[in-house]
């Protein structure tokens, strides 16, 4: 059961905010912020408040059943209010819960997506490559801006790596669960025998870090320049445009050479950097909040086999909710996705309800 109070404070909270905003005494940015968050309450405040007069009513009712006067009728009716009551109690109570979770603060931003061929060879790359088409598509569909940031391409074709950047609305919340193995089995194009073949690729999903979510020394960094390699045109392989950014303390460097200009990679490269090291500072305050985190759905670990993608079968399996769809091409194609992450969302909430205190 929630703590009366805490539901009190957000009724509360909902009034003073409603005051506020029609004061007309608030600057622009703080009027933003606050009618944001008078907007999120409003979701909730009729619950809250039915929520608060669940006792009452019920003690109502109760009185109605064991009262000896009344006649059976009046009984009958109140019975039926009564259970009518504590249905809607028990959904109310979950709305509440789910609202009152911690919040991501990450849920919000924007993401940085980093897709690498895993094992299996070019055929690792093909699906690499067909992952990156199943975002972008996605990205489209949603309306969310992708840059491309780095990409490095394999001889047949696919990718060895494509890191890119998502902005939109609710980026990383949505799309926070893809980080991990994606499993691919299908028949190769080069495979005589027509046998089934297994690769992978991992997929790892950043929130995309301010300036001002972390300070980065620039004593902690080292940076190295050299001649870009690969396909390009005269200057690229004939000047120190490209650059290794180094973050001394934690070991993690990044390598940018896809500009022509070497202030452009820096720049880049930095991006990268920040976001990388931002997720490993929420990952270790996790770990430490959570002893049980290896039980919940991964949000960031790449080693974890998450889906299949079995193309014989024509289905698509996210192992960690044991979900399988039989749509793989309109999965691939970004049609399918919205009801594979509802279902990762669902889940993660449920797990969180659980071990709500």
């Amino acid at each position: 059961m929630i703590p009366k109070k805490n539901i009190e404070d957000l009724i509360n909270k909902h009034s003073k905010l409603e005051k506020e905003l029609s004061s007309s005494s608030l600057d622009t940015k703080l009027f933003a912020e606050k009618s944001k968050e008078y907007s999120d309450l409003n979701e909730i405040i009729d619950e809250a408040k039915k929520y608060i007069s669940f006792e009452s009513e019920k003690e109502e009712l109760v009185k109605i059943l064991n009262d000896k006067e009344s006649d059976n009728e009046i009984k009958i009716m109140a019975e039926q209010e009564l259970n009518e009551l504590n249905f809607n109690y028990e959904n109310i109570e979950k709305k509440l819960k789910l609202f009152l979770l911690p919040k991501d603060e990450a849920d919000k931003k924007n993401a940085i997506i980093e897709i690498r061929a895993g094992t299996g060879g070019l055929e690792a790359s093909l699906f690499a490559s067909d992952l990156f088409k199943m975002y972008e598509k996605i990205c489209h569909k949603k309306k969310w801006i992708l840059e491309l940031i780095s990409i490095s391409k394999s001889e047949a074709g696919g990718l060895k790596e494509v890191i890119a950047s998502i902005k939109g609305t609710n980026i990383y919340s949505t799309l926070k669960y893809e980080s991990g193995v994606h499993r691919v089995q299908r028949v190769p194009d080069t495979e005589t025998q027509g046998r089934v073949h297994t690769s992978a690729a991992t997929v790892a999903v950043l929130p995309e870090a301010e300036e001002v979510d972390l300070k980065i020394n620039d004593s902690d960094l080292r940076i190295d320049v050299f001649r870009a390699g690969g396909p390009g045109g005269q200057s690229v392989n004939t000047t120190d445009s490209a650059v290794r950014i180094t973050h001394i303390p934690t070991g993690l460097s990044v390598s940018q050479q896809d500009e022509k200009s070497q202030h452009k990679n820096k720049a880049k490269g930095m991006k990268i950097l920040r976001s990388r090291l931002y997720e490993l500072e929420r990952n270790r305050i996790d770990q430490e909040r959570s002893k049980d985190r290896k039980t919940k759905i991964g949000t960031g670990d790449r080693s974890e086999r998450i889906r299949t993608y079995n193309f014989p079968q024509g289905r698509v399996t996210d192992h960690r909710i044991n979900l399988t769809l039989h749509k793989l091409e309109e999965f691939l194609a970004g049609e399918a996705f919205e009801e594979m992450i509802e279902s990762l969302i669902l889940q993660a909430q449920e797990e969180s309800l659980v071990n709500l205190k």
